[in-house]
């Protein structure tokens, strides 16, 4: 009596295991034709359909929905909607270095840098030598006319990369601006042994003179 009581347990356990798995593979298969089709939609720049095929399978805990709805729905303009996307992102994974450089496209398009050189900060507590975001800090602040703290940055990329055109073709900028002529020529010469006829290292050098 014992014995079959078990083994109906066991059965009953197998079964809901069982039924779970393929519930499961479903929900993984239904994701997966979501995703294609959005693919799909967004190569014909059909935005707003790419959004609502994920929306009809939206999940909140999914970082990888998230993520996508972020992409989709700032490339439709809609830079409100996407930087929440993007925040669920970060907020599921908080070590995420994707959905901060993606968060930052619409907080950058809609004019909030303070949002944007937050989300940079935090990019480079993870990774301090991170190229892209170091590079764009250093093109903020040199935007904002802050050489000194623009000359951080690009140095920093510059030391990483020592050939780097933009790297070393934007230091050489920066030490302009703060008077280091000397250091500025001999950075656009070097601009210009990695493009010869660059126009922007040649002005460098024509101001120089």
């Amino acid at each position: 009596m014992e014995s079959a009581l078990n083994l109906r347990k066991i059965t009953t356990l197998f079964f809901t295991i069982f039924l779970a798995f393929q519930l499961s593979a479903q929900d993984n298969s239904s994701l997966v034709t979501a995703f294609s089709t959005s693919y799909t939609y967004e190569t014909n720049g059909e935005y707003t359909k790419a959004t609502d095929i994920l929306k009809k399978v939206y999940d909140e805990s999914s970082y990888e929905i998230n993520l996508r709805l972020g992409w989709l729905t700032y490339q439709s303009g809609l830079f409100s909607e996407s930087i929440a996307y993007y925040n669920k992102a970060i907020n599921l994974m908080p070590l995420s270095i994707e959905a901060r450089l993606g968060y930052v496209l619409p907080a950058s398009s809609a004019g909030n840098w303070d949002q944007v050189i937050t989300r940079y900060n935090e990019i480079l507590k993870l990774d301090p030598n991170h190229y892209t975001v170091n590079y764009r800090m250093g093109l903020i602040y040199y935007g904002r006319k802050d050489y000194q703290t623009a000359f951080r940055y690009f140095e920093r990329i510059a030391n990483l990369y020592p050939f780097d055109y933009d790297a070393i073709l934007m230091l050489g900028w920066t030490d302009f601006q703060l008077g280091k002529l000397r250091e500025a020529k001999v950075l656009f010469q070097k601009v210009l042994l990695n493009r010869p006829n660059d126009s922007s290292a040649t002005e460098g050098l024509g101001l120089i003179k």
